[in-house]
């Protein structure tokens, strides 16, 4: 309530949400945000579920419109996400040559995508990053484009993804605490 009675009607900002949530809370909620980036990249770690769990213990702590409306929309994004995921081929790890440097360099690609070229940027960037790794493990051009290949159509294209819709939950997630 402001002073002479009337209704405040002011969206918090920046420092009122730091304030309302606390500063360590949204720095755990980040690292377990960060922690189901990476887990998306590695095999049998459940990083949708931990990017979800973050976003629903945020909403729960904020309560505010916008914080429902992020957690509606990411629970929406990422049940999307498993459909199309179960719509593409099984993941094939083995015998692709698929390795944690490989794994390494497509997520700081995407990340970076995602940063410097906003959202779309993943793509190109996470795609990119496979292509380096291999390009430095196999040395020219050629082979390392047939190696690109082969891995997004074994495991890439299903991680590409969730990762994607990650991304877009952790950007979402960001842009709402920064400027609320």
């Amino acid at each position: 309530m402001a002073p002479d009675g009337a209704r405040d009607l002011r969206v918090p900002g920046m420092w009122e949400t730091l304030v309302s949530v606390g500063v360590w809370q949204l720095l755990m909620v980040a690292t377990v945000m960060l922690l189901g980036l990476s887990g998306v990249l590695v095999p049998g770690v459940p990083g949708t579920w931990l990017v979800w769990a973050a976003m629903l213990w945020w909403s729960l702590h904020e309560r505010t419109d916008l914080a429902w409306i992020l957690l509606a929309a990411a629970t929406g994004l990422l049940l999307l996400t498993q459909v199309v995921v179960w719509q593409l081929p099984p993941r094939r790890f083995r015998g692709v040559g698929i390795t944690r440097r490989m794994v390494t360099y497509a997520g700081v690609g995407a990340l970076l995508g995602f940063v410097l070229v906003p959202v779309v940027g993943a793509i190109p960037g996470y795609v990119g990053g496979i292509y380096l790794a291999e390009r430095l493990r196999l040395g020219g051009h050629g082979q390392a484009r047939a190696a690109t290949r082969a891995v997004m159509r074994a495991a890439g294209t299903s991680v590409l993804v969730e990762l994607f819709a990650c991304l877009l939950i952790v950007g979402a997630w960001a842009g709402a605490v920064l400027w609320g």
